[in-house]
């Protein structure tokens, strides 16, 4: 059902609990993706944007909120919106936020069923869309641990809410995408090892594989190629600074690996079809949580 789906690179590292991404905007240009982190989606004045769960296709009213689970295939379209000012609140957090022994407690048991059944994608009712509201907008100005208490409070009373609509009739078959030794190894040497050249023979020895058999190997498991995969790991964390700090696009470039600007210019446009500079305009309103 769909085609070219795209593996988003979160910006959330793992030493980070949670993302809120908060934004006006006037288009979605972001491709149907999937991603390992859970995710809630708040948008208004968004009456027309057409929504991509699974294989659930629908317009949406003026206002939803949506819960997609790990690897879930999602995305939003503008369609037949002509809303000039969308109001996008997206919140993703690891999918080991909340390990099994404290959903396992009694008083945690609504949220890891709903944890469940986000697997599907839930569409909130817009009763509750409108009762959270104010709490969703009001989440990227909150200060320290208060923050995490307050998703755990929001997740809590969505967990507890009526008329919950379960959006996918299939779960995703990606949900052992990263679950592997091999996989697992990779990313973490990447991760640390992004911003200096890691050759495809260096990387192949550290798997035990020969260079052919790797690039094969990482193909199947991510639907990227090395350089792919590596870009996509130094753009993740270009997009962080981006956001976070006050480096300049050039000083950025040369952190996160890249041996030019105009080649980091080139593929940041590549994966998020906007120019770093363009990039940090659009998401001025971010806020990065714990």
């Amino acid at each position: 059902m769909h085609k070219n789906v795209h593996r988003e690179i979160s910006p959330l590292s793992p030493e980070d609990s949670f993302l809120v991404f908060d934004r006006v905007k006037d288009d979605f240009d972001f491709p149907i993706h999937f991603h390992p982190e859970y995710e809630l989606n708040f948008i208004h004045n968004g009456k027309g944007v057409r929504r991509v769960v699974g294989n659930s296709l629908e317009e949406i009213d003026d206002i939803e909120l949506v819960m997609v689970g790990p690897n879930l295939v999602h995305g939003w379209e503008l369609h037949n919106c002509t809303n000039k000012k969308i109001h996008e609140i997206t919140i993703q957090f690891h999918d080991d936020l909340f390990d099994d022994k404290m959903l396992s407690k009694r008083i945690f048991k609504p949220i890891k069923d709903m944890f469940n059944r986000s697997n599907h994608g839930i569409l909130f009712s817009k009763k509750t869309t409108k009762e959270l509201m104010p709490r969703i907008m009001s989440l990227s100005k909150i200060d320290s641990m208060d923050y995490f208490l307050e998703l755990i409070s929001i997740l809590h009373d969505l967990a507890n809410s009526r008329n919950q609509k379960l959006l996918s009739t299939y779960i995703s078959q990606n949900k052992n995408f990263e679950n592997s030794d091999k996989i697992k190894k990779v990313y973490e040497y990447v991760q640390d090892n992004f911003s200096r050249k890691i050759s495809l023979a260096e990387i192949s020895d550290l798997v035990n594989m020969s260079p052919v058999s790797f690039n094969r190997f990482i193909k199947k498991r991510t639907g990227r190629t090395f350089i792919e995969y590596i870009n996509d790991s130094r753009i993740s964390f270009a997009t962080r600074l981006l956001i976070e700090s006050d480096y300049s696009i050039g000083e950025i470039s040369f952190k996160c690996g890249f041996n030019n600007i105009a080649n980091f210019n080139r593929v940041f446009k590549k994966v998020k079809n906007c120019t770093p500079t363009e990039f940090r305009e659009e998401f001025k309103g971010i806020k990065r949580v714990l």
